[in-house]
């Protein structure tokens, strides 16, 4: 019996959450918001990194979309969301531009749901898989 922290459905909510979540953060970063800008020239990358950035999370959230990706999809998301957590804690700070810290709470969301989403999918991961047995 499986238990409900494993459950399809629960699996499937949270796949679509983290969908849904950097997929509406695109919007911004392609047409070039305010705070998107703000974030990448504070951080030293505006534009090409906020482009950049947004192509991975383009392709991050299209893996996502396919089940055999899944897995690519989260350890993508996991290594891009673990950049931003770190680029709040060490150049942006918690609030960027009065947010309150919205955008810090998503990115560590995000980071907790793509950790889950890829232990979930651990067993199908090339190369690691044959530890999951």
């Amino acid at each position: 019996m499986k238990s409900i922290l494993f459950h399809p459905t629960l699996f499937h909510l949270i796949r679509i959450l983290v969908i849904l979540i950097i997929g509406q953060t695109l919007y911004f970063k392609y047409t070039g918001s305010e705070e998107s800008v703000y974030i990448f020239t504070t951080l030293a990358m505006e534009p090409w990194g906020r482009i950049g950035l947004a192509v991975m999370e383009t392709i991050c959230v299209i893996l996502l979309l396919v089940p055999q990706f899944v897995w690519l999809g989260a350890l993508l998301a996991f290594n891009l969301m673990l950049g931003a957590i770190l680029s709040h804690f060490v150049f942006l700070g918690i609030v960027v531009m009065g947010d309150g810290g919205l955008l810090f709470s998503l990115a560590v969301f995000v980071f907790i749901l793509s950790l889950y989403l890829t232990y979930s999918e651990r067993k199908k991961i090339p190369y690691l898989k044959d530890f999951f047995q």
